[in-house]
């Protein structure tokens, strides 16, 4: 039995999104996923549940040096490669590491996986502790929806994948996919002017079920640039589009 990805188990558990009928169904059978669902929504309640105390103590610094202390040692993790993955820092320094994280289809390696969820662990005890010490009785914000799209299959795309956009107020695009036929390549998303047929790939997806988050520059007209596509490419050194769209919207909102 293959079981739910994690990524998409967090956003479930933190109510990012609703799960899907296949998913409901797999929920309902599946005792790991349901298991893991659970412990992942009681982290967030402990979190949640802090907003009603007051004179929370700081997070002990130890939390944080066995943060720091993990991290390092995934960086030194040898790979299939040979090479050692990118140490924090090393993005903004060096051009050639610049260049190579915008490569597209890069996927993230396991040890960045790992930090992020280590460091997300802790984001959601200490957003708990801002709230409560900085007096406020309501939780942070959430970004506000500027704009949305039901994502239907393109073309001879499956007609049971499916997904969803939604543009967020930080300049962030939430996709959520499922069932996404497997291709040879990776899936990349775009914004596209269907006037003109113009668009720009806003990034790229490693897997065909799941969610993402992906950054939208701030001077996008998205009056003009209103359709998402999320399309088939290979790995050809190609950055146009490759004609196989295989989910299409249109946003609205």
């Amino acid at each position: 039995m293959q079981h739910l990805d994690h990524d998409r188990l967090v956003f479930l558990a933190l109510g990012e999104s609703e799960a899907a009928d296949g998913e409901s169904t797999h929920l309902d059978t599946c005792g790991h996923c349901r298991g893991e669902l659970e412990t992942l929504r009681h982290v967030a309640g402990l979190g949640a549940g802090t907003q009603g105390l007051t004179d929370l103590p700081a997070p002990p610094e130890h939390v944080w040096q066995g943060i720091v202390a993990e991290i390092r040692a995934a960086e030194e993790l040898p790979t299939l490669n040979g090479r050692r993955p990118p140490r924090a820092g090393d993005e903004a320094g060096d051009p050639a590491g610049r260049a190579a994280v915008a490569t597209r289809g890069r996927r993230w390696p396991r040890w960045a996986s790992t930090a992020v969820t280590a460091t997300a662990a802790a984001i959601i005890g200490v957003a708990g502790t801002a709230v409560v010490l900085g007096g406020g009785d309501e939780p942070a914000p959430q970004p506000t929806v500027l704009a949305s799209a039901p994502l239907a299959a393109f073309g001879s795309t499956p007609k049971d994948a499916s997904g969803d956009a939604r543009v967020l107020g930080d300049d962030q695009l939430h996709l959520h996919v499922a069932n996404l036929p497997s291709v040879p390549g990776y899936y990349e998303v775009w914004l596209i002017d269907p006037k003109t047929m113009r668009m720009f790939s806003v990034g790229t997806l490693s897997k065909g079920s799941g969610d993402a988050l992906l950054p939208i520059p701030r001077n996008v007209d998205l009056g003009t640039f209103s359709v998402v596509d999320v399309s088939a490419e290979q790995y050809d050194n190609k950055p146009a589009h490759s004609g196989d769209s295989l989910l299409r919207g249109t946003l609205t909102g």
